[in-house]
């Protein structure tokens, strides 16, 4: 397939815990670092520290956004997708940070399909720090510096992710989204600036879920949803492009639409979604 290469901005995709009860049993390994409080590893060695006074920037966000940026930690990986430390989001989500010590974190995308085989769509929040108000796939986030969700096995530590920022942005119950039924197609590296002080430097799993849910959106996290069939999501994007009715789609979301998108739907509607997967990490810098 060939590959089309975008100009994109980024995102700080933005999550808060879930109950050990709503995850998959997580595989009683050691943690690969001994975690510092609001420090950063590389290797084993604490290299840097996130910030630990409120900045301007942090002042204007929401209590649930400022709590998600400074106290999540991300996880810090190479180009290969090997883990080699964890930061902040926000420091993660600082371009003089991305590009002054090339920090790249994992990510995730879900594209969710109820059986009518219409997939579930997303307006960010007001309240995001970044891309307010744009419309996007079904969640976007990051697996978190925790042992459940470093699991590389059956990539499940990405699924617990996944379970775990559905609820929190979209109320979808843990019961209507086992991690057995998230299915990963493949992986993208992609580095966007955003607006001069914020980007993305994600190796991002793209990942398919086919099911009727039950859905309670969280108005912290998400704005307006809605599902659309192929043709009216063309409609979207066409208006998008032509700048119609101030509608916006996240840059991400349309690297994954431009690149493999309609080839996937393709395939869900057939039932022959297995014959996608490639784990493959397609970098589309």
């Amino acid at each position: 397939m060939m590959l089309r290469h975008s100009i994109v901005l980024g995102r700080a995709a933005l999550s808060s815990s879930l109950p050990l009860s709503r995850c998959a049993p997580s595989l009683k390994a050691k943690p690969l670092f001994i975690t510092l409080s609001k420090s950063r590893l590389i290797s084993g060695k604490a290299i840097g520290s996130s910030p630990t006074t409120p900045t301007m920037e942090a002042e204007n966000m929401s209590d649930v956004q400022r709590r998600l940026m400074f106290d999540d930690e991300c996880i810090l990986v190479d180009k290969e997708d090997h883990v080699i430390g964890h930061d902040s989001k926000y420091n993660c989500h600082l371009m003089e940070k991305i590009e002054s010590e090339n920090l790249l974190h994992r990510a995730f995308s879900v594209f969710l399909f109820n059986t009518k085989y219409e997939l579930l769509l997303q307006q960010r929040s007001a309240t995001k720090v970044t891309f307010p108000l744009v419309w996007t796939n079904t969640c976007c986030s990051h697996p978190l510096y925790r042992e459940s969700e470093l699991i590389e096995e059956n990539t499940l530590g990405v699924k617990n992710a996944a379970q775990r920022k559905l609820y929190d942005e979209l109320g979808i119950a843990a019961t209507d989204v086992h991690v057995d039924q998230f299915v990963p197609l493949g992986r993208i590296l992609y580095k966007a600036p955003s607006d001069g002080k914020w980007g993305e430097h994600e190796l991002d799993y793209l990942v398919f879920f086919v099911g009727d849910v039950t859905v309670h959106p969280n108005p912290e996290e998400v704005a307006d949803i809605k599902y659309v069939n192929k043709e009216q999501l063309k409609e979207i994007i066409r208006k998008a492009d032509a700048g119609e009715d101030g509608i916006k789609l996240s840059p991400w979301f349309r690297l994954v639409v431009d690149n493999f998108l309609f080839d996937w739907w393709d395939k869900v509607e057939s039932n022959t979604l297995s014959e996608a997967v490639n784990m493959k990490i397609h970098n589309l810098t």
